[in-house]
C-alpha cells in the first residue's frame, strides 16, 4: 500500500515541531516491537520452575525450552531482510504484531509441552525478526545528529519490556500465588497487550524513505523526508539515489562480495560480543540464579525487579552518551566494567557467596549491557552497513547473534549447575578480547551521515566527500 504525503514544506515554527514529533512518535512505534522483544525475552525467567514442575523437565530440557523461542529468532533475524526489502519496512513491523499476538495467545493457552515449543518459537520468529526490522528502520528515518539517541530508543524499549516482564511477572505470583503451578500461563497471556498496541499503531506510521528511493519512489520518499523534519531533504534525498545507484542497476546487491566484506566483518563482530558479554544469560536466568543463591521463589522474582531497574537507569546513561562521547568509547568503558562484574560472579559462585554480592554482581553484568552494548549494537549495526544490504547484512549479523544466544540459553542451566564460577570466567575472557579487537579496529560513527560511513567504508565506488551532513 502506497501512502500519499503532501510534500510541500512544513510551516518553520509549528511545522518543524511537528515534523519532530512525528519523527519521535514513528521511532517509538517501531520501537514497540522490541519492547516486545524484551518481554518475549525475559517472561521466560518466571516460568522456569513452573515449567519444569509442570512438564517434569529435567536441566536440559528446560534449557531446550528456553532456546525453543531462541531457535525462532535464528530463523526470524535470518528470514527478515529479504521481505523488508521487497514489501517495506512497515509491512513486516504490521506483519511481526500479529505474530507477537498469536504467540502470546497460543503460549497462555498452550495444551502440552509440545503446544508450548512451537509458539515459543514463533513468537521467537517475531522476535528475530523484529531485532533486524525495528532498529533498521529508525536508523533509516532519523538525520545523522540525531540517529544514535531514536536508534537507542529502540534499545530503551527493548530494557522497558524486560523491566515490565519482570515486573509483570511478580504481579502475576503476588496475585495468583507463587507457588500456582498455572501462574505462567497468565505470565506469558500479559504480552498480548502490548502486541495489540503494536499492530494498531503500526499502521500509521510513514515508510522508510530509504526503502521509497530504493523503489524509485522518489516523491515519496522526499515527501517522507520533509515530514520528519530534515534540514535539507532534497540534498538528502540526492545523497541516497547516488548510494544506491550503482546498486540498483546490476545486481551488485549481493551481500557476499568483497567490497562489503569490511563491513559485514565489523557489524558480526559486535553481534557476537553482544551474545558473550553473558547478558542473555542472566535474562533468562535471573530468578533460578537467585535460587541457586538462596532465595526464595517470590525473593527471587523482587530480585529480579531489581536487576531490570538497573537495567532501565543504564540504558538511559547510554542513550544520554552515545552521542556525546561515541559508540567506541562505550563499548571499550563497558568491557572494563563487564570484566569486573564477571569476575565478582565467579567469585560468588566459587566461594558460595550469597546475599547482596549475588545481586552486585547481576546488577554490575546487566548494567554494563545497558550503556555500552546495549545502547551500541543496533545502531552500529545499521550504521555501518550500507543501504543497498543494510536489511540481508543485518539479518545475517542479527543470524549470528541468536544462534550464540540460543547457545548460551540452552547451555546456561546446565554448566552453571556444574560450575557457575567457570561460566562467568568465560563471560570475563570475552569481554578482554572485546576492548583489544574494539580498541584496534571499529571506527568512529557517530554524527557521519549513512552515505558518509558508507563512502569511509570503501563500499560505495565514487569520490570521498568529507562533510557531515
Amino acid at each position: 500500500m502506497r501512502a500519499n504525503f503532501s510534500v510541500s514544506a512544513p510551516n518553520r515554527v509549528d511545522g518543524s515541531r511537528s515534523a519532530g514529533g512525528l519523527l519521535f512518535l514513528s521511532a517509538v512505534v517501531a520501537a514497540l516491537g522490541s519492547l516486545l522483544f524484551g518481554f518475549d525475552t525475559a517472561v521466560i525467567s518466571g516460568t522456569t520452575e513452573a515449567l519444569r514442575h509442570d512438564f517434569a523437565l529435567n536441566d536440559n530440557l528446560l534449557g531446550f525450552t528456553v532456546s525453543s523461542a531462541l531457535i525462532g529468532t535464528m530463523a526470524g533475524a535470518l528470514a527478515a531482510g529479504r521481505p523488508a526489502d521487497w514489501w517495506g519496512r512497515r509491512p513486516v513491523l504490521i506483519l511481526l504484531a500479529v505474530l507477537f499476538l498469536i504467540s502470546a495467545g497460543g503460549c497462555a493457552g498452550a495444551w502440552n509441552w509440545f503446544a508450548l515449543l512451537f509458539f515459543r518459537f514463533l513468537g521467537g520468529v517475531a522476535v528475530g525478526a523484529a531485532s533486524v526490522v525495528c532498529p533498521m528502520y529508525i536508523t533509516e528515518i532519523a538525520s545523522a545528529k540525531r540517529r544514535g539517541l531514536l536508534v537507542s530508543v529502540s534499545q530503551l524499549n527493548i530494557v522497558v519490556g524486560i523491566l515490565l516482564a519482570y515486573l509483570s511477572n511478580y504481579l502475576v505470583a503476588y496475585s495468583v500465588g507463587a507457588d500456582n503451578p498455572e501462574r505462567w500461563r497468565w505470565m506469558f497471556g500479559v504480552m498480548a497487550v502490548p502486541s495489540l498496541a503494536f499492530l494498531i499503531t503500526a499502521a500509521i506510521i510513514p515508510e522508510s524513505p530509504r526503502w521509497l528511493v530504493k523503489k524509485h519512489r522518489l516523491d515519496e520518499s522526499r515527501a517522507v523526508l520533509i515530514r520528519f523534519g530534515h534540514d535539507n531533504p532534497e540534498k538528502e534525498n540526492r545523497e541516497i539515489q547516488e548510494s544506491l545507484s550503482s546498486e540498483i542497476a546490476v545486481v551488485s546487491d549481493r551481500l557476499f562480495q568483497r567490497k562489503y566484506l569490511k563491513p559485514l566483518l565489523l557489524v558480526c563482530m559486535v553481534a557476537v560480543f553482544n551474545q558473550l558479554d553473558g547478558i542473555n544469560a542472566v535474562i533468562y536466568y535471573t530468578a533460578d540464579i537467585f535460587r541457586m543463591a538462596g532465595a526464595n521463589n517470590a525473593s527471587a522474582l523482587m530480585q529480579s525487579v531489581i536487576v531490570g531497574l538497573t537495567n532501565l537507569a543504564l540504558t538511559l546513561v547510554g542513550m544520554a552518551l552515545i552521542d556525546r562521547v561515541g559508540r567506541k568509547a562505550l563499548l571499550l568503558v563497558g568491557s572494563v566494567t563487564f570484566v569486573v562484574s564477571h569476575v565478582l560472579a565467579a567469585w560468588a559462585f566459587a566461594t558460595h557467596a550469597q546475599g547482596w554480592i549475588v545481586i552486585v554482581a547481576m546488577m554490575g553484568v546487566v548494567g554494563s549491557h545497558a550503556y555500552s552494548q546495549g545502547a551500541v549494537v543496533w545502531v552500529v549495526i545499521n550504521e555501518v552497513l550500507p543501504n543497498a544490504v543494510r536489511a540481508s547484512g543485518s539479518a545475517v549479523a542479527c543470524f549470528l547473534m541468536w544462534t550464540l544466544c540460543a547457545a548460551v540459553g540452552w547451555g546456561f542451566p546446565v554448566i552453571a549447575r556444574a560450575s557457575g564460577a567457570m561460566v562467568f570466567g568465560f563471560f570475563a575472557l570475552m569481554m578482554v578480547a572485546q576492548f583489544i579487537l574494539v580498541a584496534r579496529l571499529l571506527p568512529e560513527t557517530k554524527g557521519i551521515s549513512l552515505e558518509e560511513l558508507q563512502r569511509r567504508l570503501g563500499s560505495q565506488p565514487g569520490p570521498a566527500q568529507q562533510g557531515v551532513s
